[in-house]
């Protein structure tokens, strides 16, 4: 209910304190999970006093229990486990402190913790977060890599002397942070932020060593998997060996067995890359001299053919060929000129012999009338007496008709 105030009738701060603790001791007793952080267990204290946080959102929450609660699961709870708890949130008035009073504690089991796990990978693989299209290529050649590992940790010595031992002059942006317990989620998913903003930095790799599944927990936090797929640089997951499997594995670009494996396949061997420049300079150089052999040998084959060697012969070959076929064309042309000159000559012989003058010469005459028409018929050669034209071969003389004819 809202209280009625102003600055002339302001509360005093036991009645907002009371009114709060009155406003909390209406509240029912709730399941809280959460990873403890402080625990503290004074001897022949009645009391424990723990810290419980979410590593996920950095929040945290005081508990209090009777020694006897705690003391059911005290051998198999320490630091870092994580827990559920029956509490009821309470209220301490004098220092204005919100708590919790817990009744249960129960551990959260291995096989809790791998459903839970499967369930978030399910939930995140239907959004796409774990998509093979959203894997982005490593660059062949780093030059400025981001590592994200424990302080003076085995990892980050295996990144850092296998990385240099095959390219001296590889360059590191180390950021050191916890990669257990209760701060490394925050803390891994803030330098993966940090170097990702960096744009010298080419890629990013995430290195821890082995451990248990609790240890490897929060490799596996939806807030850092959320991180590392937002990241525009490549992300190399090199976490725990060959059978550890966290959920950083699935969302990063690329995923190394070991953290001496992600040096090698994040960085090339310059030794191997010599012997290969070699071997592509041996190869492309075996290549060019065959093609110059080839070529050498088919112009020496070109320059061993007859027109090379001797090339007017060809000239005065095609000469030849030419005076062949002109006198071979005059001899036919010859041919044909007598063949016509004999066959025009038999032609005009017959053609004599056939024609009117050469009927005249054995001693034929044709009679014409006046008006030029020849006589075939005595009928046709008129009355007597009539003037008829005779045809000769020497020439022609007049006839007349005779009356008896």
């Amino acid at each position: 209910m809202a209280l009625n105030t102003s600055a002339e009738a302001p509360l005093p701060v036991g009645e907002v304190s009371r009114l709060i603790g009155g406003w909390i001791d209406r509240l029912g007793a709730i399941w809280v999970e959460g990873q403890i952080t402080q625990l503290s267990r004074r001897p022949g204290a009645g009391v424990v006093f723990l810290t419980l946080r979410d590593p996920s959102h950095d929040i945290s929450v005081s508990v209090t229990c009777f020694r006897q609660v705690f003391d059911r699961i005290a051998d198999v709870v320490t630091e870092g486990a994580r827990v559920v708890v029956l509490a009821k949130p309470e209220w301490y008035a004098p220092r204005g402190q919100l708590s919790l009073r817990a009744t249960d504690i129960r551990p959260v089991g291995i096989g809790e913790l791998l459903v839970r796990l499967e369930q978030l990978k399910k939930s995140l693989a239907a959004e796409g977060l774990f998509a093979l299209d959203r894997k982005k290529p490593l660059p062949f050649l780093p030059q400025l890599i981001g590592l994200v590992c424990g302080r003076a940790s085995a990892a980050e010595r295996d990144v850092l002397e296998n990385a240099r031992r095959r390219w001296p002059a590889v360059r590191f942006e180390v950021r050191n942070t916890a990669v257990q317990g209760v701060n490394a989620v925050s803390q891994v998913a803030r330098a993966v932020e940090e170097l990702d903003a960096l744009e010298e930095v080419d890629v990013i790799v995430v290195a821890r060593g082995g451990g248990s599944v609790e240890d490897l927990l929060p490799f596996s936090d939806e807030q850092l998997i959320r991180t590392v797929a937002a990241c525009r640089t490549p992300v190399v997951s090199a976490i725990g060996h060959e059978p550890d499997s966290p959920l950083l594995d699935l969302v990063a670009d690329f995923r190394a067995s070991t953290p001496t494996d992600a040096a090698k396949k994040v960085v090339p061997d310059v030794g191997e890359e010599l012997e290969r420049v070699q071997q592509l300079r041996d190869r492309a150089l075996r290549t060019v001299r065959g093609m110059l052999d080839r070529e050498e040998r088919g112009l020496a084959h070109a320059l061993g053919r007859p027109a090379m060697e001797h090339p007017q012969r060809l000239v005065d070959e095609r000469a030849a060929e030419v005076d062949a076929l002109v006198g071979r064309s005059r001899r036919v042309l010859g041919h044909l000129l007598d063949r016509a000159e004999s066959e025009l000559a038999h032609t005009r012989a017959r053609v004599v012999s056939l024609s009117p003058a050469a009927t005249l010469e054995r001693g034929y005459a044709v009679l014409q009338r006046p008006d030029g028409h020849v006589v075939r018929s005595p009928d046709e050669a008129g009355a007597p007496g009539e003037p008829l034209r005779a045809r000769v071969s020497e020439g022609e003389f007049t006839v007349r008709v005779d009356g008896d004819g």
